[in-house]
């Protein structure tokens, strides 16, 4: 026996995003054999099998096609935590994939597993923002293709998520930014942000992967299960953490906010409890780890320029 035919194969689309680099090493630890699949290849995927995939612009039959040929056992959706990306572009990049993924899908007559990561943004009726309309629509779909018996699939509903690899466009990764330019030129750093009101649900991105993990073993189908670390706290605290473990003397200075981003989604808690009760999963790590990972490698980044 071959070691690819003794060895599970998990698909991760999305495989170059923050989340998706550390579901490709979760489950590569876990003795997986990855394919890593995005639109273009980057330096830390290099450890895993690398292919170029269009998922939204590939017709479905193809994709089944590449699906069955590559023995796929579990496939993880990480495609659509996008950051910055206008409200107009949220339907073809986070829903369209997922529409077409399913398509496939149904064509197969060996379905992989299916993990769908959505985000704690779908939350409300509506969703405050188009990415949160827009992963609430790709949730549907899923669900609604595994009570048609089209997919064997499970959502995890992802919180904040925080650690290495922090996307520099984030609220965290714009603070981390200005402490590390004022670090390499000695200085104080003067970071400005919009007001700091908000209370959310940030949890390590190495968890968050575990979780994935999880989910993949998990026989649960049709849910959509929380992911995070069940407490909402003031992101003012969470900035000052960051200032804290940086050493890196700072003034935060809070700007107006447009008009557009007051008021949406100003206290966000994950319900933790399903998480341990279907998967068996718990976060493992504090806020301040995720920080301090985030920052040592903010910091070794900065070294090897």
């Amino acid at each position: 026996m071959t070691i690819r035919e003794s060895t599970p194969t998990v698909l991760v689309l999305g495989a170059t995003g923050f989340v998706g680099r550390h579901v490709c090493a979760t489950f590569a630890n876990a003795g997986y054999h990855v394919v890593a699949v995005a639109r273009t290849a980057v330096e830390h995927l290099a450890a895993h099998r690398f292919i170029a995939f269009d998922l939204a612009r590939t017709p479905a039959e193809d994709t089944a096609r590449f699906l069955g040929d590559e023995r796929i056992d579990v496939v993880v959706n990480a495609i659509g935590s996008i950051w910055g990306a206008r409200p107009e572009e949220m339907h073809e990049r986070c829903t369209a994939p997922t529409q077409r993924l399913l398509e496939a899908l149904s064509l197969m007559p060996r379905r992989p597993r299916l993990v769908q990561l959505g985000s704690v943004l779908e939350y409300g009726s509506p969703p405050a923002t188009a990415y949160g309309q827009a992963k609430l629509a790709a949730t549907n779909a899923v669900l609604r293709a595994d009570a048609l018996g089209e997919a064997n699939a499970l959502v995890l509903r992802i919180a904040n998520a925080a650690g290495p690899g922090t996307p520099a466009i984030s609220l965290l990764g714009q603070v981390a930014a200005r402490l590390k330019e004022a670090a390499v030129r000695g200085e104080s750093a003067v970071v400005e942000l919009f007001p700091l009101r908000a209370h959310r649900d940030y949890v390590d991105v190495r968890d968050v992967a575990e979780a994935v993990l999880a989910a993949a073993v998990s026989t649960a189908t049709g849910q959509v299960i929380g992911i995070g670390r069940g407490e909402a706290v003031p992101v003012r605290s969470l900035v000052n953490e960051l200032i804290r473990v940086s050493g890196v003397p700072a003034r935060v200075v809070e700007r107006e906010a447009p008009a557009a981003a007051r008021g949406a989604d100003d206290w966000i808690r994950v319900d933790t409890g399903p998480a341990y009760e279907v998967l068996g999963w718990r976060p493992q790590r504090s806020r301040e780890v995720a920080l301090q990972s985030l920052w040592e490698e903010c910091d070794q980044k900065a070294a090897s320029v």
